[in-house]
């Protein structure tokens, strides 16, 4: 996959009520549409459809309610902006599906295909792949996140979760990488993932990041509201390709200043 110097910019568009920082602004169709157009305009590449928050000590959602919430949205992206490319932010193999069906192009898996059936699902429909690290469960995961060697850990992990999506069927080039930042990791250790992009590449795939306010931002860069766009611009320089965002705008400015 040859992409742009810097990468390109996923928008996230949660359908949620309690998403961390949006929850509930974008929960009606025509809203998450209008949002969607605007991503788009500034420049995102893709946009990252999510009906379950899995910010830290989240519950998990049933499966209908997370249809209910997403599926029209979905079908109302790919109506009025059929050359969009639309992912689905989801761990749910009936979600993924219903979604794929609507015409998703993307399954963005925080659970990094450890269900077969999304595995599969992948395989038969040769949508592209969003592979995340993540150690325990959004509700639990930042109780006392431990590693010995988080890079070596978390590069091992993808690495394993790729073959076994290969010998799912998945196409090779139709996956990316994603460490899971926030997800049971520390400040320290989302740092040391972001310096270490280059160590988790594996097959020349692309690695995508997910910084965009961040809880360990506010520890990092204190009170600057910047602090996304310059943490982005500091992982794309360590080699991140695909950048989850909430406000695709600045860091298209920075991106562009930056690397063209």
């Amino acid at each position: 996959m040859i992409l742009p110097p810097g990468g390109v910019i996923m928008g996230i568009l949660n359908v949620t009520p309690d998403s961390f920082s949006d929850g509930g602004q974008h929960n009606e169709p025509q809203a998450a549409l209008e949002h969607a157009r605007q991503m788009l305009a500034q420049g995102a590449a893709i946009i990252d459809v999510g009906g379950e928050s899995t910010r830290p000590g989240a519950a998990t959602v049933d499966v209908q309610e997370e249809l209910r919430r997403i599926l029209p949205v979905v079908r109302l992206l790919r109506e009025q902006l059929p050359a969009a490319v639309i992912s689905i932010d989801t761990r749910h193999a009936p979600v993924a599906r219903a979604a794929l069906d609507e015409g998703a192009d993307i399954v963005n898996d925080i659970c990094g295909l450890e269900d077969p059936a999304i595995r599969e699902l992948c395989a038969r429909s040769g949508c592209g792949v969003v592979i995340m690290h993540m150690q325990g469960e959004p509700a639990t995961m930042q109780s006392h996140p431990t590693y010995t060697d988080v890079v070596t850990e978390v590069r091992d992990f993808l690495r394993q979760r790729v073959e076994c999506a290969c010998r799912a069927g998945v196409d090779p080039h139709c996956i990316c990488l994603d460490p899971g930042i926030g997800f049971g990791k520390t400040t320290q250790h989302n740092l040391q993932l972001i310096d270490g992009l280059e160590t988790l590449r594996y097959r020349d795939l692309p690695i995508l990041i997910g910084l965009s306010r961040k809880r360990f931002l506010a520890q990092t860069l204190p009170g600057d509201a910047q602090a996304t766009v310059k943490m982005s611009l500091r992982a794309a320089e360590h080699g991140a390709q695909i950048h989850r965002v909430h406000e695709v705008a600045p860091l298209r400015a920075a991106l562009l200043s930056t690397f063209q």
